[in-house]
């Protein structure tokens, strides 16, 4: 290659660099700010006074804090907390275990909070508090809000259209279990890699599955490839890794997941992957394209971020 030509090429590249810099940072999602009312809760016991959320900083109070986000959730909601709340009251589970509900309204534009408080009043052996988030994050922003204002020594992450089987927590449990010290940081995922082949997968759009199978190939690319699925919204955290990992999270869109498990294996936060049941529920937030393409941009972000050193993270 001709010198002029190297030079030109040199030139280039070093008069790109703060343009695409620029661009990154214009990319990036502003910090994620918590409002004064966002950080109470409001439950049975005290249903027009707030009351003020404690810390994950803090030490844990109870064995399980469950953290479902809802965005418009007022027709799916009352089974999976049916469902969650059978199983969890449960014997011998009830025994030898204590929890709450935290359920995390963001920003929905229907009755969600109301219908929450409701069932809570109508379940009288559970803790189930509301939290109401004054604008919509999108679902990585009020996991992220459960989760930093959890009591639990776990903590589940879990949908609020009740799509996975709520009785696979304990495969979860007993995963977490052979650790070791249950207070060592770790974190166990629900994995529906082993239906792909299902007839729920299968019925899905073609479309749908070509942008599975391209998400899939991308992950492999910026370093979770090790985990077969991402995407699962059953997750299960014990106290340290979320004290790690939650306060360092960035995104609120739908690739937070993706972001939680690279947290977890740059701070050396053992994952492990666990088959779970799972269908399909009518009433998904996702847009297909749009959502995808949002992906794919939050995922760049999120690995430029990392690479450039604007995103750290340390023990």
């Amino acid at each position: 290659m001709d010198q002029p030509v190297l030079v030109y090429a040199f030139t280039a590249l070093a008069t790109s660099i703060p343009f695409l810099y620029l661009a990154l940072i214009l990319l990036s999602p502003p910090p994620i700010i918590t409002r004064p009312s966002e950080k109470t809760y409001r439950s049975r016991k005290s249903l027009k006074a707030p009351l003020v959320l404690p810390s994950l900083a803090d030490a844990a109070s109870i064995d399980l804090s469950v953290i479902i986000p809802a965005y418009n959730e007022t027709s799916r909601l009352p089974s999976m907390l049916e469902t969650t709340i059978n199983h969890l009251n449960s014997s011998p589970i009830r025994k030898a275990r204590t929890y709450e509900l935290l359920i995390v309204d963001d920003g929905s534009k229907d009755d969600t909070s109301a219908l929450a408080l409701k069932l809570a009043q109508q379940h009288l052996e559970s803790d189930i508090r509301v939290v109401t988030l004054e604008k919509n994050l999108g679902k990585g922003g009020a996991v992220r809000h459960g989760m930093l204002h959890a009591r639990g020594k776990r903590l589940l992450m879990v949908d609020a259209d009740g799509a996975s089987r709520f009785e696979d927590l304990e495969l979860l449990w007993k995963a977490m279990d052979k650790f070791g010290s249950k207070t060592e940081p770790a974190v166990v995922v629900g994995s529906r890699a082993h239906l792909v082949k299902s007839e729920a997968v299968v019925k899905r759009s073609l479309l749908r599955n070509i942008l599975m199978y391209g998400l899939h190939t991308i992950l492999r690319i910026v370093g979770v490839g090790h985990i077969r699925d991402t995407q699962c919204g059953f997750k299960l955290f014990s106290r340290s890794a979320a004290q790690q990992i939650f306060p360092a999270q960035h995104l609120a869109t739908w690739i937070f997941d993706v972001e939680l498990l690279l947290l977890a294996k740059q701070l050396g936060i053992p994952v492990s992957e666990v088959p779970v049941e799972w269908h399909e529920v009518a009433g998904s937030k996702l847009n297909v394209v749009k959502d995808s393409l949002q992906m794919l941009r939050d995922l760049l972000v999120l690995r430029a971020n990392q690479l450039t050193g604007r995103w750290k993270v340390s023990p």
